[in-house]
């Protein structure tokens, strides 16, 4: 069992930055995913980025090139690094743990992000 906590959301203006992080209690495999989502009001949930244990990362295409995902393996956390945030990045975002099969899928609580003058 996993069990995620996210942290770091809050308001922020247009062209601001925001520094999410997420923290798992238990074990991290080797084949896990951990990535971040998000949920707009009215939207599905979307992902916005993922990294492997190995550091290979992917983003959507919305968030490339502003935000950037990164893991420290011996404190078991993950960060997004969120800059030049605009006003379509206000959702609640999700910390995900993952394998492709799901046979391991845990999620946290989720953090709101609000980019707004």
């Amino acid at each position: 069992q996993v069990q995620l906590v996210e942290s770091g959301g809050g308001l922020v203006q247009p062209g601001g930055s925001l520094r999410l992080s997420c923290a798992a209690s238990g074990s991290i495999f080797r084949t896990d995913l951990m990535g971040w989502f998000r949920q707009a009001p009215g939207k599905q949930r979307e992902l916005v980025a993922s990294i492997t244990t190995i550091g290979f990362t992917n983003y959507a295409d919305s968030v490339k090139g502003r935000f950037t995902i990164s893991r420290d393996a011996a404190k078991n956390t993950v960060y997004l690094q969120m800059n030049s945030l605009k006003p379509e990045d206000t959702a609640v975002y999700y910390c995900r743990i993952f394998t492709t099969s799901l046979t391991r899928n845990y999620w946290g609580q989720g953090t709101q992000v609000t980019v707004s003058s």
